[in-house]
């Protein structure tokens, strides 16, 4: 009686899989929809802009399809339970960054997303993290600001050394 149970619950759809199939199809439909006006821009060639992003969309068509069939089939290997704790810190930390962003500079915003993502993996101590996060964050800008010359917004930090 147990095989029989077996196989009425091996028979059951991943629905996490089908709706990572049907996100994977969302998205080509969304490349073929913005592709088809790029359509008569190729010209004589049969290469053109629309190409590549075709060729995406069609492979993304391919992987949503697979991705069905391994859900019918039951071939995915169970996964683990998520834990939401991580996963709320890391959102936190990146909504974080685009409240502050504009107001408080880059270095700041992603200093800040650096010590709630930190904590996130486990590492609770913010009041050092947050403050070593916006120091590696002021080099990157202090780099694409000063030697790239790249427009990353700049907050009073920044502005000390502008």
């Amino acid at each position: 009686m147990s095989l029989d149970s077996n196989k009425t619950e091996q028979r059951r759809p991943d629905w996490a899989a089908l709706a990572i199939a049907a996100v994977l199809a969302a998205i080509a439909a969304v490349i073929l929809i913005d592709v088809s006006r790029l359509k008569g821009a190729s010209g004589y060639s049969q290469v053109g802009p629309a190409t590549v992003p075709d060729w995406i969309a069609f492979a993304l068509i391919g992987l949503a399809i697979w991705t069905v069939v391994e859900a019918f089939r039951g071939d995915f290997p169970t996964r683990e339970k998520q834990e939401t704790g991580p996963v709320i810190w890391i959102v936190a930390g990146l909504a974080a960054q685009m409240l502050l962003l504009r107001f408080a500079g880059f270095s700041i915003a992603t200093g800040v997303l650096f010590g709630l993502t930190a904590a996130g993996f486990g590492k609770r101590k913010l009041w050092v993290t947050i403050p070593v996060g916006i120091v590696i964050c002021l080099f990157i800008w202090l780099i694409f600001a000063g030697l790239l010359q790249l427009a990353l917004p700049a907050g009073p930090l920044e502005r000390l050394f502008l």
